[in-house]
């Protein structure tokens, strides 16, 4: 087994702060974050029937987000993009790159109810990118785990 293909369907969410309860348990402070995972573990566990890698990978992750209604013309123009929609997603709302590689891997990894990694510190090569969907395209991500062995 050389290459493990996940698409994951949903709305990709930044692993965020941490909250300290009156009780003293952390709970993760986005409310995003839980469903996002839970999308991961779902398409992990229908792409991937093996017991979870302990050896060293690369994973490669493309996230997805659905464009805005500004991205697009009004009345007969509605579904073509306007020429000033960027191509790569830099709103602070969808999160920081590397705090949706945080979430997303966290999802892959039985040590945070994930399956397919035993952690995920055996991610020793990584490459990630944000970008907005293409005409018909769903929201999500794209994962690539390759063993490196």
């Amino acid at each position: 087994m050389n290459e493990i293909k996940i698409r994951v369907v949903g709305i990709p969410a930044a692993q965020g702060s941490k909250t300290l309860t009156r009780y003293g348990a952390m709970i993760e402070s986005s409310k995003k974050v839980r469903p996002w995972r839970q999308d991961v573990k779902q398409a992990s566990l229908q792409s991937y029937q093996g017991s979870p890698l302990n050896m060293p990978v690369k994973a490669t992750l493309e996230f997805v987000f659905n464009r805005p209604k500004s991205h697009y013309g009004t009345g007969k123009n509605a579904t073509l993009l306007k020429s000033s929609a960027p191509n790569y997603c830099v709103s602070r709302g969808r999160g920081d790159i590397d705090k949706l590689v945080r979430s997303t891997l966290d999802g892959l990894s039985v040590s945070a109810g994930g399956t397919v990694l035993e952690d995920d510190c055996l991610v020793t090569e990584l490459s990630s990118l944000k970008r907005y969907a293409k005409y018909g395209e769903l929201g999500g991500a794209y994962i690539t785990i390759q063993t490196l062995q």
